[in-house]
């Protein structure tokens, strides 16, 4: 019979940390089981001791193989949690402020203030005016998330206390950074300033979208900001923690971070989603739609995901809140044809950057609001992944393998 030890004693056999083990397991190396209560890990003892004997196993050269202990968030049997607790019911039950708590002491927040009250989620009135006024100078169709690249650097102009590393000065940076970056999209994005009184999910409906909020639409969107507070080490998330590693201040760790989240196979892909629900102006235009994308060769944004291998659980929860608010959004029914039509191509399941396409469109969002939405509620994580940098005074500093050529009278081996 098999026979199973828990997770400390596996590390211990292993000579490793605990979040060392759990590496192992995202990686593949370790498969793991869950106790009664799903609470506890569990890990066969034979295979531990033959990890043990063959020793700890070799990472692939550069950043690719590059693992990095963290208490933040961990992603195992296609779930998602955050210091522990898993992201969807955080989703389901407390506000993104509560969250970004949590990352960043390892304490839930209540109420929606993180330690701080609504009116510590404001920048400096310099800063807002700073940041508006470097974005309001950007030519008409600028996107949003263009649009957040110029304002952090404008609101770190403002900010004569940005280099104070110490924790407290850090997560106090973090919510002025956080709602200044909502408040000085205005009037750029949606043109309806939504004040700076409120919590970040009210006050990024007003900047995103023309219309009054709706009430489960709005909730969705702060499960969104929720959902995408942090997800481990995220190409973004990486380039934010390397930035932070070598003492970038805190705004500097978030304009690494945004500079990396654009990318297509990263935050951009909500965009890219987005672009497809529009071209597909009703049911009837799905499959045409689909069709084309793979005739081209391109991927079909918004479907697959390099972590999840039954499909994103955030996706999921976010869809599922989105179809309870708008049952009969004709914008819901195009979205459906879309999930159809993949389906029937037996392509990948659906991942939280179409889910994020779908909020943006049934709610009526400007252009490019799903990347906005990702960018903000993901410097949460990055602030957290910076303070663990903080804290281990180690720059990150991984080797190439060269793989050039050989230098004058070096002979090839």
């Amino acid at each position: 019979m098999t026979e199973w030890i828990n997770a400390a004693e596996a590390a211990r056999q292993l000579g490793v940390k605990q979040a060392t083990l759990y590496s192992y397991v995202s990686r593949g190396v370790l498969a793991r089981r869950r106790g009664t209560g799903g609470k506890i890990s569990l890990f066969d003892a034979a295979e531990v001791g033959e990890l043990a004997r063959r020793g700890r196993p070799r990472r692939a050269p550069g950043l690719a193989g590059l693992v990095i202990e963290s208490g933040l968030t961990e992603i195992a049997d296609d779930q998602l949690r955050f210091r522990g607790i898993d992201a969807l019911d955080l989703a389901r039950d407390a506000a993104f402020e509560d969250v970004s708590a949590l990352l960043w002491t390892g304490t839930l927040g209540t109420g929606g203030t993180a330690g701080g009250g609504s009116g510590a989620w404001t920048a400096t009135p310099e800063a807002v005016r700073a940041g508006s006024a470097a974005q309001a100078a950007l030519p008409p169709g600028t996107l949003p998330l263009e649009r957040l690249q110029v304002i952090v650097p404008a609101l770190a102009a403002a900010d004569p206390l940005r280099l104070h590393l110490d924790p407290p000065a850090v997560i106090a940076a973090g919510q002025a950074i956080i709602g200044g970056m909502v408040d000085c999209l205005a009037p750029g994005a949606a043109g309806t300033p939504g004040g700076h009184d409120g919590r970040i999910a009210d006050r990024l409906w007003h900047q995103l979208c023309p219309d009054p909020p709706r009430p489960a639409l709005l909730e969705a969107l702060g499960a969104a900001l929720v959902l995408l507070a942090d997800h481990e080490l995220a190409a973004s998330t990486l380039a934010a923690r390397v930035a932070a590693s070598v003492r970038a201040d805190p705004y500097a760790v978030v304009a690494t971070g945004l500079g990396a989240l654009g990318g297509a196979l990263h935050g951009g892909a909500s965009l890219g989603a987005e672009a497809m629900l529009a071209a597909a102006r009703d049911p009837a235009g799905a499959p045409r739609v689909v069709g084309d994308l793979l005739r081209r060769g391109e991927r079909v944004p918004g479907f697959g995901h390099f972590v999840y291998r039954s499909g994103d659980p955030r996706a999921g929860l976010l869809l599922a809140m989105v179809r309870r608010a708008v049952p009969a959004s004709p914008r819901l029914a195009v979205a459906d044809a879309v999930l159809a039509e993949t389906h029937r191509r037996a392509l990948p399941e659906p991942n939280i950057d179409f889910a994020l396409a779908v909020l943006a469109s049934c709610a009526g969002m400007i252009t490019g609001a799903g990347e906005a939405v990702f960018a903000i509620a993901r410097t949460a994580g990055w602030l957290a992944h910076a303070l663990e940098e903080y804290a281990a005074r180690t720059p990150l500093r991984p080797r190439a393998v060269y793989t050039g050529p050989a230098g004058p009278g070096v002979q090839p081996s």
